[in-house]
Parts: structure tokens; sequence; C-alpha cells
């Protein structure tokens, strides 16, 4: 089963460009101010930060309708943020207060929207991807053509649960978007000393999956790649495999110095691939001036600054709140 290749140069209208541009910025400052407050004891517990991966959530979802779902694991503010979830609301979350999305009890990892159809912010390595999977599987059993996008990492790539998951998604067909999020690390490992498998997507071909792998640092890239898994599900053909390769910029978690490669490696993609400076040049050459992209990036440090200020004036949840959200009325 060899991967899918777009027949035609990527192409995106200036106002399209123009908003992949804000949205990946507005995760990129929101995580990097993120970064800050950890530093200042803000917040705590654990916090992965999504910088360098921007371009994959924005890319896919450029392909969502009302009603697709969401779930990833702990690497989740970008996806929040991409989904529609606010800035301030998510801060909030991230400082453990009440005007947080899960009321300030759910933190970095584990908060969630109905709203949004964001079903979390999971801290177990590839135990969202059944929970994706039966995300799916009731939208097949309403019978609407909704599809759910379930995130996960290299590292969760080898996880047993992946493939029961597979199995069981290919033999009901269920509308699912399998996304590799392959950063090149789980943890510390590189994914070369993890597998000896050439790609990540190519293992559900033992299933009948399709899928393809893509650049993850090119937005137009991982939009059309989106498009065509989404269409595969919408049309009740079952499950596909975006494994959509992407670097991240820190370490796993802030905790991590990230010793395990070279500021030199990290500088290179920095310089070579950054998913946003390729959509600047893009919009450079669309006659968009310098000056209109320096407003840009002003407004939405506006934007984040004031969401780090909402955070920090929100008041903390009473110790009540530890004894709801418990058990569920069914």
């Amino acid at each position: 089963m060899a991967a899918k290749r777009a027949t035609k140069k990527q192409t995106a209208s200036k106002d399209e460009l123009l908003r992949y541009y804000k949205d990946m910025l507005l995760i990129r400052r929101f995580e990097e101010k993120a970064g800050q407050l950890y530093g200042m004891g803000l917040i705590g517990g654990f916090c992965h930060l999504y910088i360098g991966q921007e371009a994959v959530v924005v890319g896919l979802e450029a392909n969502t309708k009302e009603n697709d779902k969401r779930i990833t694991t702990y690497r989740d503010h970008g996806h929040m943020l991409a989904c529609g979830m606010t800035p301030n609301g998510v801060m909030a979350e991230l400082t453990g207060r009440k005007d947080g999305y899960s009321k300030g009890k759910g933190g970095s990892m584990h908060m969630f929207s109905k709203d949004a159809h964001f079903y979390g912010g999971h801290g177990i390595v590839g135990a969202n991807v059944p929970l994706g999977a039966g995300l799916a599987f009731s939208d097949k059993y309403k019978g609407n053509d909704n599809v759910t996008f379930t995130y996960f990492g290299d590292g969760a790539a080898n996880q047993g649960q992946v493939y029961e998951t597979y199995n069981m998604a290919q033999l009901w067909e269920l509308p699912v978007v399998f996304v590799i999020e392959n950063n090149q690390y789980a943890m510390g490992t590189s994914v070369q000393r993890a597998t000896k498998s050439p790609s990540l997507w190519e293992r559900g071909a033992a299933y009948g999956i399709k899928g393809e792998a893509v650049d993850g640092m090119d937005v137009l890239e991982v939009r059309d790649a989106g498009a065509r898994a989404v269409k595969h599900c919408r049309s009740g053909k079952g499950p596909y495999i975006l494994e959509v390769n992407t670097y991240r910029y820190r370490g796993h978690s802030m905790s991590d110095p990230a010793k395990y490669r070279t500021r030199d490696e990290v500088q290179k993609i920095r310089e070579e691939r950054d998913a946003i400076e390729q959509v600047r040049k893009r919009l450079l050459a669309a006659k968009v001036s310098e000056d209109e992209l320096k407003s840009i990036d002003k407004d939405i440090r506006d934007i984040v600054n004031a969401a780090a200020e909402f955070s920090k004036e929100s008041p903390e949840p009473e110790l009540s709140e530890l004894w709801t959200d418990i058990t569920v009325d069914a």
C-alpha cells in the first residue's frame, strides 16, 4: 500500500494563508507564555508544549465541520486552541483556576470541552486511541457522517492497544482518522531507536487500513492530506491513518532538558522547515506587508497576555469541587 502523494502543488488564497498564520501563531505565542508561567510557578504538575508542531492541528482542523470530534494525549494545548477553545479558558485551566475548562481540576493534561467536541487531554500513552474509536462508533451507530480525529505520538504507536483498536475500527468501518504526530522523539528516545519499521502508518496495512505519510511542517500539505482522509471516512469506507512527520522544539515536558539531541539539530529545523515561517514567506510573496504581519503578531501577543492576566485573576476552585464531576446520572 504505497503512500499517496498530491498530484498538484498545494495552493491557498491569501485569506486562507492569513487564517492559518494567525491560528499557528496563536498556538506558538500561547505556548511560549505557558512556558513562562510554568517557570514562575503559576502552572503546576506536568506541562508539555506544542511549539514546532502547530501545522498539524491547524491543517487538519481546516477540514472539520460542526460535530466532528477530536481526542488526543497530553501535548494538547494546540489542539484546544485550534478547535475553537478560548485562550482565557485554556490558560485558566493550566493555572488551576475556577474559570478553566475543567474548573481548574484537570490542568494541562486533562481538560475537556463538550461544546467544542474536544474529549481530552489524556495522560496515559495510547489510552486515548480506543476512546477515539468509541467516539467514532457513536457516530457510526447514529448514522451521521461525522469524523473523529484521534491523535497520538510515535511513542504511543508501539502500544498494543493501538493495534487492537485498528482491528476493531476496520472491522466496524468506523469514521476515525488516526493521526500519528511523529515528532521524532518518544520522550527521550528517537524513533529510529524505538522501531525497525520504515514508517508507522504502514502498520495499518495488516488490518486493511489505508493511509499516508505527510510533511507535518507544511500546513498546506497537512490540510490536503486531511481532506483525503476525511473524504474517505465520511464516505463510509472506514478508518484512515495519517503519519504526520513533525518536530517539537522544546523538551518532552518542561522538566526535560532534551540532552538526547543537539542544539544544532533543533536550530536546523527552525531555520529550514519552520511551519510558521513557511506561511510567512508565502504571505510576503502574496504582497502582505511586513508591517501587517508585525501587527498580527502584536494582536496575538495581546490576546495571550490578556489570557495570562485572566488566569491570574480567576479564583481558585472551592474545596467542595473535589467532590463534584465524579459520577454522572445515566
